[in-house]
């Protein structure tokens, strides 16, 4: 009973949370399925803290399943472009208004699996890159310089979604 409302109140967000590390669909049903189990399983060492505190822990449970699925595939590679970082802008407001939400999800999503997760971490799980770091073995500038190449990426698939909207 109390597991099956643990479930129902936060299987779709943390299916959302998998989705968005994971890329795939079916890999991030099963993580989600792994880790809403986990927190099943795990209840009795849920420390209250305030409100939201349950879904952290949950989330953060997620997570760490998330990096090690990450991990056993060995990281996507990642081309090691060693060319400085050409400059690119970001995007304008308005510019911004004109893409669907879906596409900005497709995208994050296509992301290398190294690049992604450090987009995850910072940009939406707002973990610092000290802690990036040390939850992917990396260092704090390395977690950076990923972020950076991510951004940078993004970016560019912006660009090009605007310049074909207004042909």
């Amino acid at each position: 009973m109390a597991a099956d409302e643990l479930y129902r109140r936060y299987a779709a967000k943390v299916y959302t949370l998998c989705r968005r590390y994971m890329g795939d669909g079916d890999e991030s049903k099963d993580l989600m399925q792994d880790a809403m189990l986990q927190a099943i399983d795990k209840i009795q060492t849920y420390k209250y803290t305030g409100e939201g505190s349950l879904f952290r822990w949950i989330r953060r449970i997620a997570i760490n399943k998330a990096l090690n699925q990450i991990r056993r595939r060995k990281w996507r590679i990642v081309s090691l472009d060693f060319r400085p970082l050409d400059i690119v802008e970001d995007p304008m407001e308005e510019d911004m208004a004109i893409i669907p939400r879906e596409k900005l999800i497709e995208w994050i999503a296509s992301l290398p699996d190294l690049r992604r997760s450090v987009f995850n971490m910072h940009c939406i799980d707002g973990y610092s890159h000290k802690e990036i770091g040390k939850m992917l073995g990396i260092s704090e500038n390395g977690s950076a310089s990923v972020l950076a190449k991510a951004k940078r990426q993004l970016k560019e698939k912006i660009y090009r979604y605007i310049k074909e909207s207004e042909r």
